[in-house]
Formats: structure tokens, sequence, C-alpha cells
């Protein structure tokens, strides 16, 4: 398995992300994606692929209301290899105190069975001159390795570094949406400010919640009544069909899925993608997704098909660029 840097920590190029373990809360899988996984469904998965050496988690409190940090949690805690990735969430801790930071990473730890996190988040921008400086405690006591910052704009990014900074750390990743359909980390100068700045890049959604998975189309649409159901329509999976025959072309040369090719664009752009993984096959596919090496021209060829679509799909969560 081929690995990256976030400074000193070795991280696989991929991390697999658990936003659709457990369900119920206002996050939970049933709600965002349609399932209903729980810890006897995932625990294959998990195993699979820590044998593939895909040892990067990313979850979060507001998952299912803390069921996947709780699930994950069950999976890591006799397994010191694996590297956790969670999130404090604003909107959580509105009518807490100043310790809420401090409060909802003591949780996490309990639920993840860790004394330490790999990498902690400030989930989006919501109070954020009140939020990014309670990550500096939480570095200097050694409560968490890296900081990073999600959903964030390259004005709020550039604040955030420079604030910690001022205490001797500096923000060590950023986790934005990012996929042929939505560039704007890119188009906006964030991914060269980051490889500036010794920044990791996760990218997710780099696959649209499935929708460029290679198996959803106009004949069949993806689930109704969920968010990702509502962001693609058979009206605007119709508009993509031209960016489902270049993906379909290209992996086919490789000999891997739509899925593959789709995650190992994000990886030629520098980013590491979160896949989300309920099923062992999608271990599998990840892994293999992590060591292809796609040329210029054929970035281009995505690039350009994807721009012709005139599709773009913005979260309601996200800071405008």
């Amino acid at each position: 398995m081929k690995t990256t840097q976030i400074q000193e920590l070795t991280v696989p190029r991929v991390a697999l992300g658990t936003w659709s373990w457990g369900f119920g809360g206002v996050a939970g899988g049933d709600t965002i994606f349609g399932n209903q996984f729980d810890e006897a469904d995932l625990k294959p998965v998990f195993d699979k692929a820590m044998s593939l050496g895909l040892t990067l988690w990313d979850t979060a409190t507001v998952y299912a209301s803390g069921a996947s940090e709780t699930i994950l949690g069950k999976f890591v805690e006799k397994e010191p290899m694996a590297i956790i990735s969670t999130k404090f969430t604003p909107a959580l801790a509105y009518k807490k105190g100043d310790s809420a930071v401090e409060e909802f990473l003591e949780a996490s730890l309990k639920r993840l069975h860790r004394d330490v996190i790999d990498i902690y988040w400030i989930h989006n921008t919501d109070d954020i001159e009140r939020w990014t400086p309670k990550l500096i405690p939480l570095l200097k006591a050694g409560k968490v390795k890296k900081v990073g910052v999600s959903n964030h704009n390259l004005e709020q990014l550039k604040y955030c570094n420079e604030l910690l900074k001022e205490a001797g750390f500096q923000v060590h990743a950023i986790q934005n949406h990012y996929s042929l359909l939505y560039r704007n980390i890119e188009d906006t100068g964030m991914l060269d400010y980051c490889k500036e700045n010794n920044i990791a890049v996760f990218s997710y959604m780099v696959l649209e919640q499935g929708a460029l998975g290679g198996k959803y189309s106009v004949k069949n649409p993806l689930p109704t009544g969920t968010r990702r159901g509502e962001a693609f329509p058979p009206a605007v999976l119709e508009k993509m069909e031209s960016l489902f025959v270049a993906l379909r072309e290209l992996s086919q040369t490789y000999g891997v899925t739509v899925a593959q090719l789709a995650t190992a664009w994000a990886i030629n752009k520098g980013t590491i993608p979160i896949v989300g993984v309920t099923k062992v096959a999608q271990v599998e596919e990840a892994a293999q997704a992590a060591d292809i090496v796609l040329t210029a021209e054929e970035i281009k060829i995505l690039d350009d098909a994807a721009i012709k679509t005139g599709v773009t799909v913005k979260g309601e969560w996200e800071e405008s660029m």
C-alpha cells in the first residue's frame, strides 16, 4: 500500500469513511444514505481494510449521533495500527461552555477506546473565532497529534493557520468536498496554498455519495427520499451521461471500475480521498485505486468531460469558496 505524509504522520493514500455507519439522529446512515449498517455488518469490512494496509479511518461525533464512533471504537480497541480521524461539530456545542471542544474530545476518546486522537478536526466554520483556539490546549497536552479544519474556504483556512502559528503550531490538514463535479478548492487556489504550507488535503464526496460510482444512471436512479437522491435526480443524471461515458472508457483502459477511477482522479490531484465503505468489495477497490497513476492527458479528459456536464452540487453546509 502506497503511503503519504501529514508531516511526520504516515498515512495511506486513501482514508476510509464511516459516515454511513450506524443509524439514527440527524446524520445517520439511514437519513443520509438510506442504509442501516451495524457492527455485525461492518466488522468484515474493517478486518479486510486493516489486512490491506488501509488503516486511516475517518468519523465524527455527529455521524449517527456517536454511533459511528462507537462501532469503529469496538473494532480499533485492539488494533493499535489504526489511525483515527474524528471531528468536533460546533452545532452540537451551541449551548455549551468554552470547554466544549475538550469535553467532546474526551467523549470521542471514550467511544473510540483511545488515549490520543491522530487527527482532530473542527467540522465547520460556525463560531470560528471561538472554537479554533481551543485546539491549542489539546495539542499542547498531547491529546491530539494533528489538527485540521473542514468545510473552510481559503480565507478562513488562512485565519486558522495564522492563529495556530502564533502558538507554535499550524493547521495540518483540511477536509473539504472535492470531486469531478465540485472543484472549488482547486479553482480558488486552496490546493496551491496547502501545498505551499505543508497542509494535507482530505477530499470527501469524491464519488458524490455514489453518483460517480458507475452504478447509477437515468434508468437506475439513486434512492428516493435521501439527500443524495434529491441532489442527483434523473434529470441531473441525464446531463452527466457524457461524463459517465468518459469514466467508463478510461476505466476499461486500466481494467478498473468507474468508482476506482474517480477515486484515483482525486489522488492524482494531490488529495487523500475519503471513501465511504460498507462492503468488503469497496475496501478492495479503494486499495487498488490507491495504486492507479493517471497521465496529465487522462486527467484533462476527465476534467473536460465533467465541466461540459454543467453539473455542480454544493452541500447546504458548505461555505462559499
